[in-house]
Parts: structure tokens; C-alpha cells; sequence
């Protein structure tokens, strides 16, 4: 059931995120830059989750400085504080809270297809 699910959700998102993409683009160009922030970040997460195997909820810059001793992570952190020093740090020391809350809570937890224990487990606190 979750691949099918995952296979259907992904048929009709790979379009509406190539439009998103374009949107970006456009938009980053010759728009008002605030109105893409959302989407470049977004596109970031998807990237960290996707190419780096990371979460999804956070950054390429701070899975890079939490994977630090690692080949690929250097070169993020090399190249990105060539445009801001300590960028990836910084990232970090921002989003490290919301990883370890997700992670607490289980929130990254499989949904789609899960067998429910009992009907009382969306309830439960």
C-alpha cells in the first residue's frame, strides 16, 4: 500500500514540482525574492533527503555540519562559506532543535500503510 501511495503521490507531484522549479527560477530572477525563499527551501530539504539521504526537515547545511568528518560534507562547508562564514554551523545551530524534536516525538515515523494497534493511537497524547 505505501508504494502505491508513494508511486501515485509521486505522479502527481514530479510535474507540479518541474512547475514549481520554473516558478522559482522566473520568479528569482525577475520577482520579488521573498516569494521563492519558501521554495528554494523546500528544494533544499528535498535535495538533503533525496541525494544525501539526510531528513527531510533539514538542510543540506546542517546535515553537512553534523556530518562533518565526512568527504562530502567538507566540500558543502568549503564551498558555502565561500558566499557566508560559518554558514553551515549556523544552519545548524538552527535547525538542530527541530531534528531532535522530530526524532523525540517520532515524527518521522512511517504513516501511509501502517496497521493501527488500536483505534485509540491518533488519540493518544
Amino acid at each position: 500500500m505505501e508504494r502505491i501511495a508513494g508511486i501515485a503521490l509521486v505522479t502527481i507531484m514530479v510535474p507540479l514540482a518541474v512547475t514549481g522549479y520554473l516558478l522559482i527560477c522566473v520568479v528569482g530572477l525577475f520577482g520579488p525574492v521573498k516569494r521563492v525563499r519558501q521554495g528554494v527551501r523546500a528544494l533544499d530539504h528535498f535535495v538533503n533527503a533525496t541525494i544525501f539521504n539526510g531528513y527531510a526537515w533539514e538542510s543540506v547545511s546542517s546535515h553537512a555540519w553534523r556530518a562533518r568528518d565526512k568527504k562530502w560534507a567538507q566540500v558543502v562547508i568549503r564551498f558555502l562559506d565561500m558566499f557566508q562564514k560559518n554558514h553551515c554551523q549556523r544552519a545548524n545551530k538552527r535547525e538542530q532543535r527541530i531534528v531532535d524534536l522530530v526524532l523525540e516525538k517520532n515524527l518521522h515515523a512511517q504513516t501511509v500503510g501502517k496497521k493501527k494497534n488500536s483505534p485509540r493511537q491518533d488519540t493518544a497524547a
